[in-house]
């Protein structure tokens, strides 16, 4: 197998045995990208060289000599950081934000910075679908997402503030990662929701992202790969957006239902209360484009119109928002918050769509959020792990929920299912 296939997990087990190198696993990446970039275009920039000589140097720790993506609304010192915005084009931060920070501190290799969309939020880049360079690859981190898909690297950061890391990464078929809010740090990063921007891993294993995730956040989110010791309590929400689910989705909860009941495991309709509707509907976009609006107040005042029609727009509706509105969507949230534990009762996690569907053709949009903006209103860990195809043999996923700290549980719930979907 070429170096670059291995996931990262793999790729350290080599590199441990002493078969392998971290410089001949960067070589091998580089081979990848020279290959497949002009068709992906996933990557907004990087530099070979110092990324063979960073291999070459790469000290011990979790992450030894492991290739990743940085998604580029976060900060790095060796290379710009663009937000993809005009106003920012050749941004040289002076240091890099912490999670890569502590990624390199474990012995990570940065490789290059991702493709975002206007500062996360609008106006799609260049990137491409690597299953079908038609279709979208998915937003706003849609070039960690095809880049890990393609092998570009093992494991690359994405941010979420509604669907993107999840709905990208199930739109490329790899395994996407958003974690409790606040799990890994978010300084460095170009902000644009307060209360909502999470940052997340993207990855080909749920090992992997396990892995990635906590070297960044210094934490133990235990070995997905170990088996379970007992089998889990699953329920299936098909969630307010259920009525946009494409043919293809609602064809995959019902194999799914038919495949854990072969299990053992035979699933339970999960519903939550009336008030979780709001969260879909209104809540979460109050605040995300209220809070986006107060967070680009220097682009706002003195860039304004170098900032894209349509997020402008979308930043003026959020300034616009009158108090009653924005103080009845946070207190609507932070009860939602307060009783998703007691909803969830003997359950050990929900699942629900990652996407609408398979990835839409073209990339003027980067598709729809709406199965995914609840949960990152909620502060809960999600994982999409993949789980077949649709019409065009394109890749879709399958979305896993649970309660707020419970990720390390999670991810071993996400490497049973995909298990037993194998």
């Amino acid at each position: 197998m070429e170096p670059f296939r291995l996931t990262a997990t793999e790729a350290l087990r080599l590199i441990a045995s002493g078969r392998l190198d971290a410089r001949t696993l960067m070589e091998s990446c580089l081979e990848r990208i020279a290959a497949r970039e002009t068709q992906t275009r996933a990557l907004v920039d990087f530099d070979p060289a110092p990324a063979l000589e960073a291999a070459q140097r790469a000290g011990p720790g979790r992450l030894h000599g492991i290739p990743f993506g940085v998604k580029d609304v976060l900060d790095t010192a060796d290379l710009p950081a663009q937000y993809a915005s005009g106003i920012w084009q050749g941004h040289r931060p002076r240091a890099d934000a912490a999670a890569v920070a502590w990624a390199r501190s474990e012995g990570a290799v940065m490789l290059g910075k991702t493709v975002t969309t206007e500062f996360a939020v609008r106006k799609p880049g260049p990137t491409t679908n690597p299953h079908n360079p038609a279709h979208t690859p998915g937003g706003s981190s849609s070039g960690s997402a095809a880049a890990v898909a393609d092998f570009y690297f093992p494991v690359a950061i994405g941010t979420q503030t509604a669907g993107s890391t999840i709905r990208p990464a199930a739109y490329c078929g790899i395994v996407g990662y958003k974690p409790t809010f606040g799990l890994i740090p978010r300084a460095g990063m170009k902000l644009m929701s307060e209360s909502l921007d999470t940052i997340g891993v993207m990855a080909r294993s749920v090992a992997d992202c396990a892995l990635f995730a906590g070297a960044m956040a210094r934490r133990d989110l235990g070995d997905p790969e170990r088996k379970t010791e007992r089998l889990p309590r699953v329920g299936i929400y098909l969630s307010p957006a259920w009525d946009g689910a494409q043919p293809e989705t609602v064809a995959l909860v019902e194999r799914l239902r038919d495949t854990l009941a072969g299990h053992g495991v035979p699933p339970v309709p999960f519903e939550l209360p009336a008030e979780f509707d709001a969260l879909y509907t209104s809540y979460h976009t109050t605040v995300q484009f209220r809070e986006s609006a107060m967070s680009l107040g220097w682009e706002l005042a003195y860039r304004r119109e170098d900032i894209s029609a349509d997020l402008r727009g979308l930043l003026d509706q959020g300034l616009a928002t009158g108090e009653a509105a924005l103080n009845a969507a946070y207190a609507g949230q932070a009860r939602c918050r307060e009783a998703f534990d007691a909803c969830l009762g003997e359950l050990d996690f929900i699942l629900t769509p990652s996407a609408p569907g398979q990835a839409p053709k073209g990339l003027a949009d980067t598709g729809s959020s709406t199965f995914n903006r609840l949960w990152t209103s909620l502060h809960v860990p999600c994982v999409t792990v993949p789980a077949g195809t649709g019409p065009d043999g394109l890749p879709l996923g399958i979305q896993l929920v649970a309660r707020r700290g419970q990720d390390a549980q999670l991810l071993a719930w996400a490497r049973w299912l995909q298990h037993i979907m194998a």
